[in-house]
């Protein structure tokens, strides 16, 4: 299922499942922006007068989309301060993350950055950690670590025989993965 935005009056919340968000060059070269999951928002844009859409949303597990219109969002955020609050600090949670994806991308080693888009993905560090990896290609891990397929396949296999992770029905991500993070 490929989820994209018919009208830019939209502001998005998904409730399950996993989608990837990319964007892509006018070269026809693609970046994984985001992975999101339950609860994440997208397509906030619009909420700042964003005109044109630079991301496109797709399904990688099978998932649901709650759609919610500009003005509804507007009202939500002026009326409800539950909903304001959960909005604002998503919206923060995700501002710190995206400086630190850049910081990672600047400073770190494609080995570390692939290990912490894993821990990333399986939500370590929150309060419900998700161990089991939704299926994703090495190929999209790639384009998230913005390296090449092929050195991710090579450290997927040391991570693997160092027991970081396993391939059993699924892709596992264990604790132990996290000095690879800390280590210098």
């Amino acid at each position: 299922m490929s989820i994209a935005f018919k009208h830019m009056e939209r502001q998005v919340e998904m409730p399950e499942g996993v989608l990837r968000l990319i964007t892509l060059q006018q070269i026809g070269k693609e970046a994984v922006v985001a992975m999101l999951g339950p609860g994440d928002f997208f397509g906030e844009g619009v909420l700042a007068g964003q005109l044109i859409r630079i991301g496109t949303a797709t399904a990688i597990t099978a998932s649901s989309v709650l759609i919610i219109d500009k003005e509804t969002v507007v009202g939500l955020l002026r009326d409800e301060p539950t909903f304001s609050s959960r909005f604002i600090s998503y919206m923060l949670e995700r501002n710190i993350r995206i400086e630190a994806d850049l910081v990672d991308q600047l400073f770190n080693s494609s080995e570390k950055r692939l290990a912490r888009t894993l821990l990333l993905m399986a939500r370590y560090g929150e309060s419900n950690p998700q161990r089991v990896l939704p299926k994703i290609s090495q190929e999209t891990l790639a384009e998230m670590i913005g390296a090449t397929r092929t050195r991710v396949n090579f450290f997927m296999n040391k991570f693997r025989k160092l027991g970081f992770i396993e391939y059993n029905g699924g892709l596992k991500v264990n604790s132990s993965l996290l000095t690879v993070v800390l280590h210098d």
